[in-house]
């Protein structure tokens, strides 16, 4: 398993951006890593520079670039938000499978047919898994965009019951009591997280089948739109017909008269 890179660095060097020639090809799991870091950095910097100055600064994947290049990782910035693109997908398929399928056979024990029969990423690594989920979570949904709805806050872990200082002469049966305590509060705690997350995965599903729903809703008012529209100008078209023929049978009927008068 490859180790993430330093993070201590979060401004990357300043780098002659005349002369790059970027990789081409697949991307190596340690250049993952080290976009993951960028994208880590990227994040806490914008954080800080919006704090301080509203805003601005350089463009966000122009410094991932950088970041990158500093560190070895030879990418376009295009080449970079493609591949962030990817790892999240893949990542998101990984944690949403996890989320809705508990009780069956985890990703990292599949092989790579059985992977593939489920539609999950065929070869996601669990460091590069684990550093994607360390930047999520630190993210904790902080835009809310107009296509989302609001995402249920995560409730807090139950408080653990205030314990009394043991004293030296503790027996034996006290610290299995104790030991029982703790061991229950992290039951708790890890039940709260499972409810949690059951929740937050049946919310965006039920907007997901309710925007699915307003689509089709607005399809069929447009294609009944479109009938009455059509309706109207056909019976505007036999009007005008109609009209037509009854002013040719009435000049006819005058000619006729005219003649008639003539004889």
């Amino acid at each position: 398993m490859s180790e993430a890179p330093n993070t201590s660095t979060s401004t990357p060097p300043a780098i002659n951006k005349n002369i790059r020639e970027y990789r081409k090809g697949n991307w190596s799991p340690e250049e993952s890593l080290i976009l993951i870091t960028a994208k880590k950095q990227d994040d806490e910097r914008r954080i800080t520079t919006n704090s301080r100055a509203g805003g601005g600064g350089e463009l966000r994947w122009k410094w991932v670039e950088n970041y990158c290049w500093s560190k070895g990782c030879l990418r376009s910035q295009n080449q970079c938000n493609d591949k962030w693109d990817n790892l999240l997908r893949d990542y998101k398929k990984v944690r949403d499978y996890h989320l809705q399928h508990q009780n069956q056979t985890s990703y990292w024990a599949m092989d790579k047919t059985q992977r593939k029969l489920t539609n999950l990423p065929s070869n996601l690594l669990p460091n590069i898994y684990e550093a994607l989920n360390d930047v999520v979570h630190k993210r904790h949904f902080p835009q809310k965009p107009s296509f989302h709805p609001p995402l249920p806050l995560l409730p807090p872990p139950p408080a653990p019951p205030p314990e009394s200082l043991e004293s030296q002469g503790e027996g034996e049966g006290e610290k299995v009591e104790s030991e029982t305590k703790r061991q229950r509060v992290r039951d708790d705690i890890g039940s709260s997280i499972i409810d949690s997350t059951k929740l937050l995965s049946q919310t965006l599903e039920h907007y997901d089948e309710n925007k699915e729903k307003r689509h089709r809703q607005l399809m069929e008012l447009e294609q009944q739109r479109l009938h009455l529209v059509e309706a109207r100008n056909e019976v505007n078209r036999q009007g005008i017909a109609a009209l037509i023929t009854s002013i040719n049978k009435l000049s006819d009927a005058i000619h006729a008269l005219i003649s008639e008068k003539r004889t």
